[in-house]
This record gives C-alpha cells, structure tokens and sequence, in this order.
C-alpha cells in the first residue's frame, strides 16, 4: 500500500493487487449527512445526484456512457460523514476513469436544469422508498429526531421537501465549492496498478486542481442524556405494530467501543442472536427481530447500536419492551461465558475479512476501498485496517459485561413505536 498527500491535500492511497486486470477506483469527499449545512437538509444526497449530470469537458451522461463502453461498473452513495463515488474497470481504461474523477471535481456542470431536474428525483425518490413504502425510513428516518438534541445528527437525512424546495443556483454552486474540494476528499486506486505508476497518475490528472478553503463543520457531539426519550409513528401500510430500541454507544477506537462491537454481536448475530432467539424463536412475541451498529468504522460522530422489532398484534408495546429488556437485563446479570465470547470473536474476525474481500453491487474490493477511505479521511491512518481488528479480539467477557451495564439503561436510550393506522382505527372502533 502508498498512500501520500499532494500538494493540494487530496489524499492518495495506492494498493497494487495483480491478481485480475481490473482496477477499482474511489473518490470519497468528506461531506454527508450529518455535515450538510442547517436550513439545507438533504444536500448530500442530492448532491450525490448531481455530481452524475457533467462536468466541463464530459457532458451530460458522458461519465456513465464512457464507463459502461470501458466494460466497468460505477455508482455513488451517500453516508452520515462522507459521500463517496467509484468505479471498478479494466485496468487498461484506470486513464479514462481518473480523468472523468478529476474533471468533475475541478468542474462539476452546476447549473439551474440540473437542479430542477435531481431535485425532481430526490423528491420521487423519498415518495417510493419512504412515504409509499411499508416501514419506510423505519427506523433510520424515524429515530435521530428522537435520540438526538444536535441538529447535525437529528435532522431528516433525506432533505425536508421545504428545504431542498427553498435551494437556487447559488446554494448548490457554494455547496460544491465548499466540500467538493481536493483538500476533503481521499482518492483510492485499488487493484492491477503499481504504486509508483498510482501515484505518478494520481499527479497527473488531480494535481493541479485548486485546494479550497478548509471546510466549516459543525460540532456533532451531543449533550449528555439524562433520560429516556420515546417517540411514536404512523405506520400507513403495515399491518403489524413495531418499535425501534437505540442505545448510544462509546466514542470510536476506544476500549469501550470495541467491546461493545462484540456485545452487538451477541445481540444481533442474525438468527444466533440472543434478540431473535428470545423474542422471535423462544417467547414468539415478535415476527422479526434484528438490527444492530451499521457500518460501524463508517461513523465519525454519535451513533447507534438499533434494535429494530416487529411484533405480534396481541402483545401490547409496553409487553414487547418488557421481553426486549429481559434479554438485555440477563447480559447485564449474568455476562456472557468464555465459550461465547470465542464464538463471537471468530465470528467478528470472519465478517471483518469477508468485509475486506468482498464487493458491492458487483464492484470488486468495495469493502476494502470503503474501510481504507474512513481510516484515511477519520484518522489520517489508511494502514488501521492491518491493526484494528486486534482491539476487538483482545476484547475480555468482564468487559462486555462492563458495557453492557455501562451503556444500556434506559437514560441512555431512544424508543420509537410504529403503530400501524388500520390496526388502531379497527381497535378505536
């Protein structure tokens, strides 16, 4: 692995892999939900959209055109803390790619149509994945607003209608000038390309692109919470009553928080889980029950571990909420033994490798190039992902135990219920 910083501040992390003539490439710009601007919710996401509409010397469709005709794949997405776009191709066409990279980062087409147009389509978009879907937004919409007191982590992710509605020219084109910048944002070659060759070609296409301003963020930390929070949503579609459980959990790269890593595990380990062999397989109060920390090193703020819980019509929320903290309060009481411990840790290192080696929508090495761009952007310290794995295996059964008390009581705590509006109208009548 290379990984240096040129003389604009972009970020440069090279790492050769010779094994298939394919080359996955990665740009991540440090700007995503939780640091978008107040009064300006949903700008990430749409500016995630905008950055695929052309640039200065490739129109309109001609970045997906080039790519598709290269035999390659490419997408973007958005996430609390950056927002990332990338490519997997033949190693031959890694030119074309970086030049299309640099070109839009030097000069996106931002212009009044474009922003009509992927305004349109962020708004379409919340309607069929959110507003018209059963338990949609649930419970990533619907608990920040109830956990948090910190508009950067409270907000509504996907952009108030109000808001992206209320954006012109000017907003969007300060936006880009702001974030999409060299100095905030890491480039990640991964693949059939020598690191000298990497980084020469890094300088090459990126290298004379001005640095801008350091970019403003606002403080995301969070007031300390002295009590429970509840909320309630309206389920349009859904038949069943629902709720959703978040604790919040200990800083990054701490003790605690690699602790905690394992005790989500015990919790949340899919079918072995301790939340869905209690509630769904042993007591049969709820039809699924599952969640936990998403993406865990992808977070640089205040975050989650998130028990999501749909339960049967005949068991009342508060009986559900009573069967959920019974699970907690026996990890609390009892701790887990040495033997589970063993099984949570190889379980953690297996998920952590299949991270590193597997893809995403058939994008090659995405889990490496997504762990390596928040270790960069985060930590300055691409090379975590050869040594952050051992926290979590020196982790101790005294310690889980430790965290598990520490940190889940219900001051600590946000609980939404989803009462589903068919359900209550037919109760009412």
């Amino acid at each position: 692995m290379e990984y240096s910083t040129l003389s604009n501040g972009l970020k440069v992390v090279i790492v050769p892999d010779t094994s298939a003539p394919v080359v996955t490439v990665g740009v991540y710009y440090k700007i995503g939900f939780r640091l978008e601007p107040q009064g300006r919710s949903g700008f990430a996401h749409l500016f995630e959209h905008m950055m695929f509409q052309g640039s200065a010397n490739a129109p309109k469709m001609q970045h997906i055109k080039l790519i598709n005709s290269s035999g390659g794949l490419l997408n973007g997405s958005t996430h609390y803390d950056v927002t990332n776009y990338y490519e997997a191709v033949p190693s031959n066409a890694l030119d074309r790619v970086l030049w299309l990279e640099a070109d839009r980062m030097r000069a996106l087409q931002v212009d009044d149509e474009n922003l009509r147009n992927q305004r349109d389509v962020v708004k379409e978009e919340v309607r069929v994945n959110v507003m018209n879907q059963p338990y949609g937004g649930f419970p990533w919409l619907d608990l920040p607003p109830v956990a948090f007191r910190n508009w950067a982590n409270a907000h509504n992710f996907y952009g108030d209608f109000a808001d992206l509605d209320a954006a012109d020219l000017a907003d969007v084109q300060a936006f880009f000038k702001t974030y999409y910048v060299p100095n905030n944002a890491v480039l990640l070659v991964l693949g059939d390309v020598k690191a000298d060759e990497g980084m020469a070609l890094a300088q090459k296409y990126f290298g004379d692109i001005p640095a801008g301003a350091p970019p403003p963020f606002a403080d995301p930390r969070e007031p300390e919470q002295k009590e429970e929070r509840r909320g309630e949503v309206e389920e349009k579609f859904g038949t069943l009553p629902a709720m959703a459980i978040g604790y919040n959990i200990p800083e990054r790269r701490t003790t605690d928080w690699c602790a905690m890593a394992l005790l989500d595990q015990a919790l949340h380990g899919g079918r072995a889980g301790r939340m869905h062999r209690e509630l769904v397989l042993e007591k049969q109060i709820a039809v699924e029950a599952d969640g936990g920390i998403d993406d865990i090193f992808g977070y640089n703020g205040p975050t989650q571990m998130v028990t999501r819980i749909l339960h049967k019509p005949e068991y009342s929320a508060e009986k559900t909420l009573a069967a959920f903290d019974a699970v907690i309060r026996e990890i609390q009481e009892h701790g887990i033994s040495e033997d589970e411990l063993e099984q949570l840790k190889v379980k953690w290192r297996s998920d952590y490798f299949s991270t590193l080696e597997g893809g995403r929508g058939g994008m090659p090495r995405y889990g490496l190039m997504h762990l390596l761009a928040c270790f960069t952007l985060f930590d300055n310290q691409p090379l975590l992902v050869n040594s952050i794995l051992d926290g979590f295996l020196a982790v101790k059964r005294e310690e889980i135990q430790a965290v598990a008390r520490k940190y889940l009581h219900p001051t600590n705590r946000a609980v939404v219920f989803r009462t589903p509006i068919k359900a209550a109208a037919k109760e009412a009548a």
